[in-house]
């Protein structure tokens, strides 16, 4: 009688079959699939596990994960194929009782004592899932630990769905071949990524709504800045611009979480009614305020999840299974956390590795049936912008220069997740203003539309798109409705001009010029592809003079007429 009740394994999907064909005709210690989230590679983990267990290759399965809510995620998982696996593990137990196939556990529960887990592989030919395999690399003691206490086990299955990310410590357990560079870049055994579940169907597209908007703070030394989110900038002006528009304080968030509402109502009304949102948080004091005011904009209290404890995932499992509105959550929620219903997200957050940026965006793309949309809100910046565009690539774990680092052995380091230089200037810096408007919609690497105010008609065209599409068709409705914009916009510029002059102040004169260049710079992009950044450049060069957040009156007009001539 096998171990598992084979009626209970769901179906596979192509790649799962054919990774598993694979898996089993190599036979090999060590194993690495590399699958986009919400691809299925829970489900391909425990069909192995399945199969491995019914052979007598195994006699226990022991499952590592990030967090302690993936524990329960996990062990829930493996009972519907009936695989038994006890979430609750402490190292204090030594063993797992005998009517359980193993135990679900963290690498911070590894990385405290190794030689509990060494003990529980040496006593049975047992199978290592390392779920999210970077974490092994991004602290010593945890990739020491899993060196450790995984070393003698029978069969190591490794999994990760996000890009690794570049560093001097080596993942255990997985392959590395050296490139034409002389870098060493991890070698997967099999390979799904975002692109290729896209076109089967198996993940939503993604749609990004990027808002730009005027950011104005006083610095600790009392100089007041103003600038738009989305120019050319520094490096600590687009940080310093980023935290004053995510800022509660400010006009920017409460607008774009107003925007992302009505979105979710589309998409409610359009074929998804149980459609729901996540806002990823910076930090837990932000995300209290952010929950005020979703809750003044829609009249229903959210969802809050502030930290990796038994409570968070009581809240997590509650809201999954409901058919609420919003959850807001401060960063653990960005990884392994299945939600299949999330389809509109809010990225208030200034972490930006390609590592985490994926971690959240994989929250939003499990696809429950062909034609789902999910639309992520970014603050028009060029390194979300960059990420946005990049979604499809792929990227491997390269080991590069030997540092001095040692991480501490945290979940925040061990996510990765790293500020926006120049975190520590929002000591002592005060929001003045902030506002927010829809600089772009980024769809499948391109971008379409020009800025848009809030509250507006054309913003509603945008927010109001169908939530059940085929990618060609999500294409089709941004062309037509960037169409929609410039012809609107070019009949009216010749009323505009005979129109009677309105006298503007300087500073209403400066604001009008920079979305008269804005909307220039976007219709110059559309034209030819160049990046926004790279058109904004060539014309400083051309008319010389600082960042356009910076320029005199004189400077935008100038660069407003060279455009026009370009």
């Amino acid at each position: 009688m096998p171990v598992v009740d084979r009626d209970s394994l769901p179906p596979l999907r192509a790649w799962q079959r054919k990774a598993m064909v694979t898996y089993h005709r190599n036979r090999a210690q060590d194993f690495l699939a590399v699958a986009t989230p919400g691809a299925g590679k829970t489900t391909f983990a425990l069909r192995i596990a399945a199969d491995l267990l019914d052979d007598k290759v195994v006699s226990q399965v022991t499952v590592v994960a990030p967090t302690e809510h993936l524990k329960t995620q996990w062990a829930q998982a493996a009972a519907r194929v009936g695989i038994a696996l006890d979430p609750n593990f402490r190292n204090a137990d030594i063993h797992t009782a005998s009517d359980f196939h193993g135990a679900v556990v963290t690498y911070a529960q590894i990385g405290a004592d190794p030689a509990v887990h060494r003990r529980r592989t040496m006593t049975k030919p047992t199978l290592v899932i390392l779920d999210e395999i970077h974490h092994a690399g991004d602290a010593r003691s945890w990739g020491e630990g899993v060196q450790t206490a995984f070393g003698p086990a029978e069969r190591r299955l490794a999994l990760t769905g996000t890009p690794f990310r570049s560093d001097d410590n080596p993942i255990p357990f997985v392959n590395y071949e050296r490139g034409a560079d002389g870098s060493l870049r991890s070698r997967p055994d099999s390979i799904y990524g975002y692109t290729h579940a896209l076109t089967d169907g198996v993940v939503r597209p993604v749609l990004f709504l990027a808002y730009s908007g005027e950011a104005r703070w006083r610095t600790s030394a009392g100089d007041e800045l103003a600038v738009r989110l989305g120019e050319p900038l520094t490096k600590d002006l687009t940080s310093q611009a980023w935290r004053t528009a995510l800022d509660p304080a400010g006009d920017w968030i409460p607008q774009v979480l107003r925007a992302a509402d009505a979105r979710l109502t589309a998409l409610r009304s359009a074929g998804m009614p149980d459609a729901g949102g996540l806002v990823i948080s910076s930090d837990q004091q932000t995300a209290r305020s952010y929950s005020k005011i979703l809750e003044r904009v829609t009249g229903t209290k959210p969802t809050l999840v502030l930290s990796d404890d038994a409570g968070s995932s009581d809240r997590i499992a509650q809201f999954t299974n409901s058919d609420d509105r919003w959850m807001i959550a401060v960063r653990m929620v960005s990884e392994g956390v299945d939600i299949p219903r999330l389809a509109v997200g809010v990225y208030a957050t200034n972490a930006h590795t390609p590592l985490f940026f994926a971690q959240a965006i994989g929250r939003f793309v499990r696809s429950r049936r062909r034609g789902e949309t999910a639309s992520v809100f970014v603050p028009s910046v060029a390194p979300l912008l960059e990420l946005a565009a990049g979604l499809e690539n792929e990227r491997d774990h390269v080991i590069g220069p030997k540092t001095d680092a040692d991480p501490e052995d945290l979940l925040a380091e061990a996510q990765r997740v790293r500020d926006e230089p120049g975190a520590d200037l929002g000591m002592g810096r005060e929001t003045l203003a902030s506002t927010a408007e829809l600089d772009q919609v980024i769809f499948d690497g391109a971008s379409f539309g020009t800025p848009i105010q809030p509250g507006t008609p054309e913003e509603a065209e945008f927010l109001g798109l169908p939530g059940l599409l085929t990618s060609e068709q999500v294409q089709a409705l941004l062309r037509k409705r960037q169409a929609e914009q410039i012809a609107a916009r070019s009949s009216a510029a010749p009323q505009q001009r005979a129109a009677a002059p309105v006298q503007l102040s300087p500073a209403e004169r400066r604001v009008a010029l920079r979305k008269q260049l804005n909307a220039l710079v976007s219709a110059q992009h559309h034209a030819t592809n160049e990046p926004h950044g790279k058109i904004h450049a060539k014309l400083r060069q051309l008319c010389g003079g600082p960042p356009s957040a910076q320029a005199t009156i004189e400077q935008l007009e100038q660069r407003i007429r060279a455009i026009q001539k370009l």
